[in-house]
């Protein structure tokens, strides 16, 4: 009989619940439930609905009971950075703010008075994003400082909706590193650093690694799903579960995990926090089994999902990706420009963009997104040459995963200006990596090297040549 395991993977505008098993040797997925997500404008601020998110996550496991379905395990992975600050009785204290938000403009500079932004990558070897973890806690403590007074814990997004099922608290490791507050030494919190800072050391929980049982579902919890199980922890950044899913165990090998962002990178042993990797940006996120993700945040898909919905027609990605392939505008922006982060319209700054550089500037919908796919290939054929000079590896190809898997335009063009093959697969990457953390748990390989094995020979692969 086959033993199931259940992912639970949520994205900034949207979550799957994907069950997961082998069967004659490969790995079967089958999706279960999907819903929506997105964060809400509340009095100007951009806030997440935890209600929402956790009335999903049990419909979604009540599904696998309805189809006679019932996984030994579950664990639940999203985006990195956000939080929340419980109180005494473990109840949220403030707005449950999001990413995109403004508060957390000139945060950067309250952070530098206290640590130089070059000595801040050289203790923590994180890319520097306005919205990371550090520079929301000096938003709450300068804006709401009797927040940050009567917590008594923080949790990152997946610690908290985990704990929802299993009542255990802690905080796991690849999450954590989005933080831009752990050591890659210790793999653990800089608590020196969180003390500098001026944020309360004892709201921080235990890190623990993923792969780690963190409970069993509370009774109330398997009451209300109707069933037990187990709460095993994935790579909770979906971005980590996404490289533990990279079907190759080339290290010549490069990754883009492509969605709202695109993440792209090599997987390496240590973390590189010197001052050539922080002139390029790079990060070092934590991966599984506490390997490192050397790569840059690039914008991603976020552009074309917000162009789109400014459009007065109605497209699939599939057809405004078609459409885009057709036109012949050579005009580009800089993808990683902070005015695309959270735009009031997506479409006026790439127009005003084009326009001020004095580019053509783009009318039609199919001209919109034909800029941005260029522009997002030019992004990743730059990124490759510094990925190139940072490590003194040459990269043989380029693995791209996730839901920009299935843009063809955008993979010849990546194929194009890189000059390295694309191979294209699996388009529920991160889903996957989230089931392969919780399948060694269950035995069902014996290394992250069988795993991946297993993943190309399971999903379909396509090759796009320079």
């Amino acid at each position: 009989m086959a033993r199931y395991y259940l992912a639970i993977d949520i994205g900034a505008s949207s979550g799957r619940h994907i069950l997961g098993h082998r069967e004659q040797g490969k790995m079967v997925i089958e999706e279960v439930h999907r819903f929506e997500n997105g964060l809400t404008d509340i009095d100007g601020t951009l806030c997440w609905d935890f209600d929402h998110l956790s009335e999903e996550i049990l419909a979604g496991m009540r599904k696998c009971k309805e189809i006679g379905k019932l996984p030994v395990s579950v664990g639940i992975d999203t985006w990195g950075v956000d939080f929340v600050l419980l109180d005494k009785n473990n109840q949220i204290l403030g707005n449950t703010v999001g990413y995109r938000d403004h508060r957390t403009d000139g945060m950067d500079e309250e952070v530098y008075k206290i640590i130089s932004e070059e000595n801040l990558y050289h203790r923590t070897g994180i890319q520097k994003q306005i919205y990371n973890t550090i520079y929301q806690l000096m938003a709450i403590k300068k804006q709401q400082p009797e927040d940050l007074k009567d917590a008594c814990k923080l949790l990152l997004v997946p610690d908290y909706l985990h704990s929802l099922l299993c009542g255990v608290y802690a905080t796991e490791y690849t999450e954590a590193t989005t933080t831009q507050l752990v050591s890659p030494k210790t793999k653990d919190w800089d608590y020196e650093l969180i003390r500098d800072l001026g944020y309360p050391e004892e709201i921080f929980q235990k890190i623990v690694k993923p792969g780690t049982v963190l409970g069993d579902l509370t009774d109330e919890i398997s009451r209300k799903v109707g069933y037990p199980c187990k709460v095993v922890l994935p790579a909770t950044h979906d971005t980590g579960s996404a490289v533990l899913s990279v079907p190759s165990n080339d290290d010549g090998a490069l990754y883009i995990s492509s969605g709202t962002w695109s993440l792209m990178g090599v997987e390496r042993s240590e973390a590189d926090c010197s001052k050539q990797s922080h002139s390029h940006n790079f990060t070092n996120e934590g991966g599984f089994d506490y390997r490192f993700r050397y790569l840059k945040n690039i914008m991603g898909l976020w552009m074309i999902q917000s162009v789109m919905k400014e459009f007065d027609k109605k497209y699939s990605y599939a057809k405004i990706c078609e459409a885009a392939s057709h036109e012949v505008i050579a005009s580009l922006v800089n993808c990683n420009d902070n005015r695309f982060l959270s735009p009031e319209s997506m479409t006026t700054e790439v127009r005003d963009y084009c326009r001020e550089s004095g580019q053509q500037v783009p009318e039609s919908d199919s001209e919109l997104a034909c800029v941005i796919y260029n522009s997002l290939a030019v992004c990743y054929r730059d990124t490759v040459k510094e990925l190139e000079e940072s490590t003194g590896l040459q990269f043989s190809r380029i693995h791209v995963m996730g839901g920009g898997s299935n843009a063809e335009y955008l993979n010849e063009l990546t194929a194009k200006y890189t000059g390295l093959p694309v191979y294209a697969g699996p388009s529920e990457a991160t889903a996957t990596g989230n089931l392969l953390a919780q399948m060694m748990w269950g035995k069902e390989f014996d290394s992250i090297s069988t795993a991946r094995s297993c993943v190309r020979e399971s999903f379909p692969i396509k090759i796009y040549q320079p």
